[in-house]
């Protein structure tokens, strides 16, 4: 019996796109090409994702604005779940609303407490253009959230309001990684 290869494995890792990046902040495209330029940027997304110790990684966070995503990523009960989605869809967001230490590799060494549901659903494709449905609760829920928020143009800090906005604002500003740029 064959073995898969592992995701990421015949990857490469690709330069991080940053907070200020203009690819962060728009809506991405849907996936119309599903021919091997898909499964390498699935490959170098899981590669880069992997190499930055990340649970979760968005096609735009490597600059590349099309609607995909990669996961490697427990639940609250420790299950891992490991995937790439295609043309996601939030379906459903649902449950009670937690608000829990979130981070992006997009805005590394930062984090802060942001609502997210405690349930998701997600509905895609795979890269070979098949149909999936991704269910996730509790941490996972929050990766599939956040994923999908930056295929919408969207980062965390968007969803902050007030104090907890100012703080993680003012931090980006301050970060060693905002200067180089």
């Amino acid at each position: 019996m064959r073995k898969r290869p592992i995701p990421g494995s015949s990857g490469l890792v690709r330069p991080l796109s940053l907070f200020r990046d203009p690819v962060l902040h728009g809506p991405c495209d849907e996936v119309t090409d599903f021919g091997p330029s898909l499964a390498g940027l699935v490959e170098d997304m899981f590669a880069t994702m992997y190499a930055a110790n990340g649970v979760g990684l968005a096609a735009n966070q490597i600059g590349v604005p099309l609607r995909v995503f990669v996961y490697d990523c427990p639940d609250d009960e420790e299950r891992r779940h490991l995937g790439h989605i295609v043309n996601p869809v939030l379906v459903e967001a649902d449950g009670i609303t937690v608000r829990g230490p979130e981070g992006c590799l997009s805005l590394p060494g930062l984090e802060a407490g942001t609502p997210r549901f405690d349930h998701a659903v997600v509905e895609g494709v795979t890269a070979a253009g098949e149909p999936l449905r991704v269910t996730g609760t509790g941490w996972f829920a929050r990766c599939l959230q956040h994923e999908c928020d930056h295929l919408e143009g969207m980062v965390y800090p968007d969803r902050l309001t007030g104090l907890r906005h100012r703080r993680v604002m003012r931090a980006a500003r301050r970060a060693p990684w905002a200067r180089e740029g």
